[in-house]
């Protein structure tokens, strides 16, 4: 293990994904000394893009919400200088869901959103009303009121139509990876107002302008980003954070290091038993990680003109009952693609379609992947782009062991842990009580989902630190 001389900084960032650039540069601008390391070769974790013959694909996240005048992802890009370096387009509608006997969508605006269940669903015109006005001007006490609640319990809380609850629950369960009687209410209720409600932006040249903006906005303000550097150890001394070992043996001392990666790597692998603790040891065991994503990316000729809307997520259905849906998922039961997701891209080239789906093994999805991708491939062309298998040029395909790749996520998580309510906002998964100088940031902390979720959480992990600086001195 080798000492690097002069190289304590005040803060180690360990992974370069949205949470840890965003925290790494609110860091940076206030004066600190910080290290983002990231064992990738970019920035961005799921929020990337990438390249296959002359087609840009986006590799999991194709969209992003909360960017409304008081949203979160705009307050921070007008923070960090970001909303100056990427133009951003709003696709409208957003989301629009599409089952054997209805088709809705999330428009920019939520009256023309509430107008469209309604004209579906008559019946439950008053029940509509009600439910998207709290959720986007909710009562002070609604959260705390609904913090055991899953989902189920919230839709049918507040709606008899089970054709109803599905369609509400579709776009939720994709973004989540949990059904709706898992799912805790409350970030349920999240996704539907800052995924949908205030969803479809999305940036110009792709996905990675927002990791690549933010890792140059990092360095302009001082701060150090190491890129293919993997963290073997986060060193401790009497309960204190002492500082990192790179798989290289270099030895990085810092007083505070902020985990943008897997929660168990972190807490099982770069801390350890010993340091953690026999009881968080049996915490964070018997924790349940989201689903994993199979993802379909398909690049067309230029004479293919039968693709769905550009900019629009279109999450098709074929049968109501997400139970059944997410019980065949994990049985390995693909028979029936029973809801996924088709996203074409806004220059009309390309476009990724997913599903969630469980870890299995390497072997399975070997085995398998190439009738699954043909599977999908029909399923999509009979129901949104007819012809669509003629006019394909390129095909990939992402499974969970590419998302393991990827991120190095536990299972190749898509989305963290699973929120369940027993999983939501547990203290020791944002600032572990048992290690000094210990934060973790991002998906895995319990408490966000998607961009806007790590953005947010990654925003208020850097306000704590300074608060924390502040009072201190």
């Amino acid at each position: 293990m080798t000492k690097v001389d002069g190289n304590r900084y005040d803060a180690i960032i360990i992974g370069a994904g949205l949470s840890g650039l965003i925290c790494g540069c609110y860091l940076a601008q206030a004066g600190l000394k910080v290290l983002i390391t990231e064992q990738h070769i970019k920035p961005g974790g799921y929020c990337t893009s990438f390249e296959r013959k002359g087609f840009t694909f986006d590799a999991a996240a194709h969209s992003y919400g909360s960017h409304r005048k008081d949203g979160i992802v705009r307050k921070v890009f007008c923070d960090l200088g970001i909303d100056k370096r990427i133009k951003i387009t709003r696709y409208n509608p957003s989301d629009t869901v599409i089952s054997p006997d209805f088709k809705v969508s999330f428009w920019s605006d939520v009256r023309e959103t509430i107008t469209d269940f309604q004209e579906s669903f008559p019946e439950e015109a008053s029940n509509i009303e009600n439910f998207f006005s709290l959720l986007v001007n909710p009562e002070p006490a609604f959260f705390l009121r609904i913090r055991n609640w899953t989902l189920k319990n919230l839709l049918d809380a507040y709606f008899k139509d089970d054709r109803l609850k599905s369609l509400l629950s579709h776009p939720v369960y994709g973004n989540s990876g949990a059904s709706p009687s898992i799912l805790s209410a409350c970030m349920g209720a999240q996704i539907i107002t800052e995924f949908l409600l205030d969803g479809g932006y999305y940036p110009d040249g792709g996905m990675q302008t927002i990791p690549d903006a933010l890792a140059d906005m990092f360095r302009t303000s001082g701060g150090d980003l190491k890129f293919s550097c993997p963290v073997q150890k986060i060193k401790v001394k009497e309960n204190t954070i002492d500082g990192i070992v790179t798989s290289a043996g270099d030895y990085i001392q810092s007083r505070l290091v902020i985990s943008n990666c897997d929660a168990r790597q972190t807490f099982l692998e770069l801390l350890g038993r010993d340091i953690i603790g026999a009881d968080f040891f049996n915490v964070i065991t018997q924790m349940t990680p989201s689903l994993s994503a199979f993802i379909l990316y398909l690049g067309v000729d230029n004479h293919f003109h039968n693709l769905p809307k550009p900019g629009t997520s279109i999450w098709i259905q074929s049968q109501y009952n997400f139970e059944n849906v997410d019980s065949a998922v994990k049985k390995r039961d693909f028979s029936d693609i029973g809801g996924y997701l088709t996203h074409v891209s806004p220059d009309k080239k390309s476009l990724i379609s997913f599903i969630n789906v469980p870890f299995i093994n390497k072997k399975y999805w070997d085995d398998n992947r190439k009738q699954l991708s043909e599977s999908f491939i029909n399923k999509i062309e009979k129901d949104v782009a007819p012809g669509l298998s003629k006019h394909t040029v390129c095909e990939v395909v992402a499974t969970p062991q590419t998302l393991f790749r990827y991120t190095l996520n536990y299972k190749g998580a898509a989305f963290g842990w699973a929120v369940a309510p027993s999983q939501l906002a547990m203290p020791d998964f944002r600032k572990p009580s048992f290690i000094q100088g210990l934060y973790l940031t991002g998906h895995w902390t319990t408490r966000g989902l998607g961009i806007s979720g790590v953005v947010n959480v990654g925003y208020d992990t850097a306000k704590r630190i300074l608060r924390n600086r502040m009072k201190r001195n």
